[in-house]
């Protein structure tokens, strides 16, 4: 069973995010990089799954910057196959995204495909839905456990009321949430052993897709810094305080 996953390039988690000055968004030159943490869930899910003998090729696709190949590397370093570049904007929207994808899987014909469940820069949380509409294949969205069967595949979400557990048909779109795995450290041999791996770079023309955005974001600005605290005398305090001043109940 051959396996496309999708990876995206992020600044990376441990580094403080700062509003550009003009607002029109944030600061990433000279700025950290990393896989999307989500992402690097999916893609230890399918070598996981390559392991068990479960699949047969993973191929790891990412939509973004030339820069993005590191990502993609980083990638087949943990066990992908080979990866897929489609040259993009970096401010891509998901939209634009979803249908790259679903071109991408049209050519490659997997039988399943991984998503992270959002992106830690944007957190839209929309590609993975998105692509599953495109394709009209079922899907699970917050997965925190897989286990392929056949044709079929038994599968655990997260949801508001605790944890739901269904059987989808494959193929399939799973977009993965942080209790599904614990990705592995990518050792220096592996490494250089990604470098030999085959890397393709695409063009959205190529894929006949229009990426043209579809949102305009008007300003990007810092949230507020929070009061500082204060102490109350009794819980009566506390509720008027909650009533007048906080305004929530």
């Amino acid at each position: 069973m051959k396996v496309l996953v999708t990876v995206k390039r992020v600044i990376d988690p441990y580094v403080k995010v700062r509003v550009k000055s003009d607002g029109t968004g944030v600061e990433t030159a000279n700025v950290k990089m990393a896989m999307n943490p989500f992402c690097e869930i999916a893609v230890e899910q399918a070598v996981r799954m390559k392991e068990a003998g479960v699949v047969t090729e993973i191929v790891a696709v990412s939509v973004g910057v030339a820069q993005s190949q590191e990502t993609l590397r980083t990638a087949m370093a943990m066990g992908a196959d080979r990866g897929i570049l489609i040259e993009a904007p970096a401010d891509i929207q998901p939209l634009a995204v979803a249908k790259l994808v679903k071109a991408v899987v049209d050519k490659e014909q997997p039988k399943l495909v991984i998503m992270g469940k959002q992106a830690i820069d944007d957190d839209a949380n929309q590609t993975g839905q998105m692509v599953s509409a495109l394709l009209g294949w079922p899907q699970s969205a917050f997965t925190s456990a897989i286990t392929v069967n056949g044709d079929a595949a038994d599968v655990t979400r997260e949801v508001d009321g605790g944890l739901e557990k269904l059987t989808i048909k494959l193929p399939a779109v799973i977009t993965t949430d942080l209790r599904l795995n614990e990705p592995r450290y990518v050792t220096l041999p592996n490494i250089m052993k990604a470098k030999k791996k085959p890397l393709e770079t695409l063009k959205p023309e190529a894929l006949g897709v229009d990426i043209a955005p579809r949102l305009k974001t008007l300003k990007v600005e810092e949230p507020p810094k929070r009061g500082a605290g204060v102490k109350v005398a009794d819980v009566a305090e506390l509720v008027a305080k909650l009533k007048n001043e906080a305004k929530v109940i």
